[in-house]
């Protein structure tokens, strides 16, 4: 079973960066695939980034490319979210998650969620 807890999420203005981690127990977060999601009020979860066990090859959405960095801390079994250039529209509660697979699963494993609010 794996557990993921999600911290660092805060108020910021806009302009401003925050760096969200995921640590990981009962699996190693080099051995699955690993994911940032979030959800604004009223909205669908959206996909945000994810970083893929085989290779470590990075995604990210349209809306957040360049301005956010998925990356991977295997010494602290941890996944980070360092944010930057933050705009309004990225608050949110963000979410960690994981998967077995790299293609073809979905996302089995998820976190409790961290706030981020980000005002104008």
């Amino acid at each position: 079973q794996v557990q993921l807890v999600e911290s660092g999420g805060g108020l910021v203005q806009a302009g401003g960066s925050l760096r969200l981690s995921c640590a990981a127990s009962g699996r190693t977060v080099s051995g699955l695939a690993m994911g940032w999601f979030r959800q604004a009020p009223g909205k669908e979860r959206e996909f945000v980034a994810r970083i893929m066990k085989s290779d470590g090859s990075t995604y990210y959405a349209d809306s957040v490319k360049g301005r956010f960095t998925i990356s991977r801390e295997n010494a602290k079994n941890t996944v980070y979210l360092q944010m930057n250039s933050l705009k309004p529209e990225d608050t949110a509660v963000y979410y960690c998650a994981a998967k077995d697979a790299d293609w073809g699963s979905s996302y089995r494993y998820w976190g409790q969620g961290t706030q981020v609010t980000v005002s104008s």
